[in-house]
């Protein structure tokens, strides 16, 4: 007889499940990151085993859970009991640090045995509660171990020394894994994953990170929530706002901002000038020219490409252009495909009388929100007649449609067609000009266009087949002066051999 193999025979009646797993360790737990696992079970056991032990992990466990509170209560208790453990202080400090008290996690620390860890503590606090001698001094004591390093780094980079925090996590990365934009989104989806069950340590963070990653992708739905919370965050949503051409929005949110650092007065100085340049505000143009020339003056900025922008942007906006041309030179090489820039740099140049460099530059921009721009397209339009290209800016007015802007940027052709001499498309912009608004002032320009055509297909400079254009868009005017001048103009014609 042959058993089957599928069920295991049951002689006296004891059941033994092979399923039955056993109940995960601590360890299990703390190797995964899981720490609302590792805290549910060390409260389940909390009564069965040494609570000394089980206490200081639950405050560990609280403490990478981002529940720093918790963790401070659990550390203080055991701190009232008389507990002696080495780490009890140094932790306790951990969590006053990560509530903002500094005071209290200064007089903690300094009771704790030294250690790594509060040396790390102390450099950290100092910076906060700006001691600059202690933050010296600690700095001495850091040492070449990766937690040491990337403390510093982190300090560095609060005190805006960015080329000094890169070359440490340019070292560190040397030694682990070196990561491009693409692997650092997939390093963070991984975390996220983690975060949203139970390693929620840097939750907020890591949901700020992946927006700038995506370049402001998500950014109305992450960033509002953490702009007290992230310092970066309130930054990073006025760019947005600013990019999406939301000034109001970027002003309200950066209005009440003290600045402490360069990057904060180049951005607040950014917006006042975009609100002061939509509002006509003299007051806030002046603000943001004080922010542009404390930076781009300063030792530390003035040789930086940062702070030679400022220095561009605040001689822009006291509209000395050969000044902002010295700056906007020197770093022509790093911009040189960047849309902000060279529509920076082609308003500077057509302000300066380099009309063929500004429509180099103009015409390099792709971004169809500054091509639709009117004073993108009236600037352009500028630099084609300057450069006697008139028919192009001729062409640039029909594709607009009717407006406001349509009708100015006419009048500038208009006006500056006839000043240089580009008669005939002079003319026919007066006379749009005058079916809009028939003036006096039009009627004289168009007619002074037309004679100044006339007078270049005399002299061979226009040809001679445009002399029915000019007298019809005379007649397009009823006025006595038309047929008199109409006169002249037919008569030389048929001694030209032209036919009307």
């Amino acid at each position: 007889m042959i058993l089957s193999r599928a069920k295991p025979v049951v002689t006296d009646g004891t059941k033994k499940s092979t399923s039955r797993k056993e109940i995960p360790k601590l360890e299990d737990f703390l190797e995964k990151r899981d720490y609302t696992g590792a805290l549910t079970l060390l409260e389940y056991n909390r009564n069965d085993q040494n609570s000394i032990n089980t206490d200081l992990w639950i405050g560990y466990c609280a403490f990478h859970l981002g529940d720093y509170k918790r963790a401070a209560k659990v550390y203080e208790n055991m701190k009232k009991k008389g507990n002696t453990s080495v780490d009890l202080a140094t932790n306790l400090a951990c969590c006053y640090f990560y509530l903002g008290m500094y005071p209290e996690a200064l007089n903690v620390v300094e009771e704790s045995p030294d250690s790594r860890l509060k040396i790390r503590i102390l450099f950290h606090l100092s910076h906060k509660m700006g001691d600059e001698k202690k933050l010296m001094d600690y700095h001495q004591m850091l040492e070449d171990v990766i937690e040491d390093q990337l403390c510093l780094a982190s300090i560095h980079y609060l005190r805006a020394h960015y080329q000094e925090a890169i070359d440490i996590y340019k070292k560190i990365l040397l030694e682990n894994r070196l990561y491009n934009g693409s692997a650092a989104q997939a390093e963070m989806k991984q975390l996220m994953e983690q975060t949203s069950s139970s390693f929620s340590f840097g939750h907020d963070l890591i949901r700020h990170n992946i927006v700038v990653f995506r370049g402001g992708e998500g950014a109305l739905q992450v960033l509002p929530s953490l702009v007290d919370v992230i310092p970066e965050a309130r930054l990073n949503l006025v760019i947005y706002y600013l990019k999406q051409n939301e000034v109001r929005e970027a002003f309200e949110l950066i209005k009440d901002l003290e600045p402490a650092v360069p990057q904060e007065y180049i951005l607040k100085g950014v917006v006042n000038a975009a609100i002061g340049q939509e509002t006509g505000s003299r007051e806030n143009i002046k603000t943001a020219q004080q922010y542009f020339q404390l930076v781009g003056s300063s030792v530390s900025e003035c040789d930086t490409i940062p702070g030679r922008q400022c220095m561009a942007s605040c001689f822009f906006l006291f509209r000395q252009f050969e000044e902002v041309l010295v700056y906007l030179h020197s770093i022509k090489s790093y911009y040189f495909n960047e849309d902000v820039f060279n529509f920076n740099y082609g308003q500077a140049k057509t302000a300066a009388g380099y009309f063929k460099e500004a429509e180099d530059a103009f015409l390099m921009i792709r971004n169809e929100r500054y091509k639709n721009d009117y004073v993108y397209i009236s600037l352009l339009s500028y630099c084609y007649i300057m450069n006697k290209k008139a028919q192009l800016a001729w062409e640039l007015y029909l594709k607009m449609e009717t407006s406001n802007e349509s009708f100015n940027l006419l009048l500038l052709i208009a006006n500056t067609c006839y000043k240089v001499g580009e008669f005939w498309h002079a003319a026919k912009a007066f006379d749009m000009l005058e079916r809009m608004d028939p003036s006096p002032e039009h009627w004289e320009g168009k007619r002074g266009a037309c004679c100044g055509t006339f007078q270049y297909i005399v002299a061979g400079k226009q040809p001679k087949e445009l002399l029915p254009d000019v007298i019809q868009l005379l007649r397009n005017t009823n006025n006595s002066q038309v047929e008199q001048i109409s006169r002249v103009m037919r008569k030389w014609g048929k001694d030209n051999r032209i036919n009307f």
